[in-house]
């Protein structure tokens, strides 16, 4: 007799055929188990959810979510009945939203994985969309059905033996990556010791954050970091969405002096008409999306000239397969995309990509609590050739900050 299915975290559940089950899973389920064309008939059995709290090595700031000492860090692990394992994750700024975000996953999205073939994941992704539509379309649902999906693609990589960069096509694993620091808080002197060392680490571009209460002290900041780095590397700027509209576009008109390869997030993420204005009457091109939870937000703004560079995270926007759709749509706009943090899961998902731009390599880094470190030579990091998406969390040591 076969084990019983398990949902960690949450109430049992019968799970019943849905409607938005493609031809072929249902073709799969009813097949016996040497089916040739995806091979054995597998299930998942077990969808465990885990909560850390994750302190930072020191305290970050930025304009918009001031003070940082902390981020919640959500796991999926998804199990097959024959012993299979793919590894899921989402994360918060600061502590808010975790608890949602597991409970959505345990009480509502592992239900509809239980007893289905993980590998048919545009059918089970669609399925977790229509779940949470009502209260979802965005907000904690996207980071749990992200979560989910990472999940599921890391499964089926595994189960293929193949890492998840060259799965989804990518010929090189090798993608360019910046330096992102949350460091408005630091004193000139502070950052500028900062950006040395991650030049002394391998990076060629850096980031750094904007938004000081006056104009000129952001001017000040980023003239001495240009000085540093000199003409050649790029500098990218992020203001977190301190700015109204005509602030940025003087903020923009201010700062391109000094060859800023990009200015990010000048004001609030849903204002699609004043990005477009930013941009056309400012100075500098545009990044975006960190803030963007779906397919139709990044479309708005790209149909609208609002961005440059889309910035979708696969752990918000609804996973690998969310991402991908926005890397596909800029691609038929003529647009790079580049990431938000999640580095360690990113660098493959730009390597699939044929416009790929900058990695950002996060101060939210997860490098204690994995196995294999994500290095930057010579200004390029290189997606894992393990199975997966590579990413080998250290249980043991995360533990300590397992959330009640």
């Amino acid at each position: 007799m076969r084990p019983a299915a398990k949902v960690l975290l949450a109430k049992p559940a019968q799970v019943c055929g849905s409607r938005l089950q493609s031809s072929l899973e249902k073709e799969i389920e009813t097949q016996p188990a040497d089916y040739g064309i995806l091979g054995a008939v597998m299930k998942v059995g077990e969808v465990s959810v885990s909560r850390f709290l994750i302190p930072l090595p020191h305290p970050m700031c930025d304009s918009m979510h001031g003070e940082i000492d902390a981020f919640t860090l959500v796991t999926v692990r998804i199990r097959t009945r024959d012993g299979q394992e793919g590894v899921g994750f989402t994360y918060t700024v600061g502590t808010a939203g975790g608890a949602a975000i597991a409970s959505l996953i345990s009480e509502d999205l592992a239900p509809i994985l239980i007893d289905r073939d993980p590998r048919c994941i545009t059918s089970l992704w669609e399925e977790m969309w229509a779940g949470t539509l009502y209260v979802g379309r965005g907000g904690s649902a996207s980071f749990a059905i992200s979560a989910v999906d990472i999940a599921l693609w890391d499964l089926k990589a595994r189960n293929l033996d193949e890492p998840l960069w060259r799965l989804l096509g990518g010929g090189d694993p090798r993608v360019q990556a910046y330096a992102s620091g949350i460091d408005l808080n630091l004193t000139l002197d502070q950052l500028e010791d900062q950006v040395r060392r991650d030049l002394a680490q391998g990076f060629k571009a850096i980031k750094i954050k904007v938004g000081k209460q006056r104009l000129s002290e952001d001017i000040m900041r980023v003239a001495a970091i240009r000085e540093l780095l000199g003409p050649e590397r790029p500098l990218m700027v992020d203001a977190n969405t301190k700015w109204g509209v005509e602030e940025s576009i003087r903020a923009s008109r201010a700062l391109a002096e000094y060859d800023v390869y990009w200015l990010e997030e000048p004001t609030v993420p849903s204002d699609v008409r004043g990005h477009a204005r930013i941009q056309t009457e400012g100075a500098l091109p545009i990044a975006l999306g960190e803030n963007l939870r779906t397919l139709r937000e990044f479309e708005a703004m790209i149909s609208a000239g609002s961005v440059a560079f889309p910035e979708p995270d696969a752990t918000n926007c609804g996973g690998v397969t969310g991402w991908l759709k926005v890397a596909h749509l800029a691609e038929a706009r003529n647009l790079p995309v580049t990431s938000h943090g999640a580095q360690d899961l990113h660098v493959s998902l730009l390597a699939a990509v044929p416009n790929a731009s900058f990695l950002e390599i996060h101060s939210f880094m997860l490098d204690s609590y994995l196995v294999n470190r994500l290095d930057v030579l010579g200004g390029r990091a290189e997606a894992s050739e393990r199975p997966g998406h590579g990413m080998q969390f250290q249980w043991k040591e995360l533990m300590p900050y397992v959330a009640e």
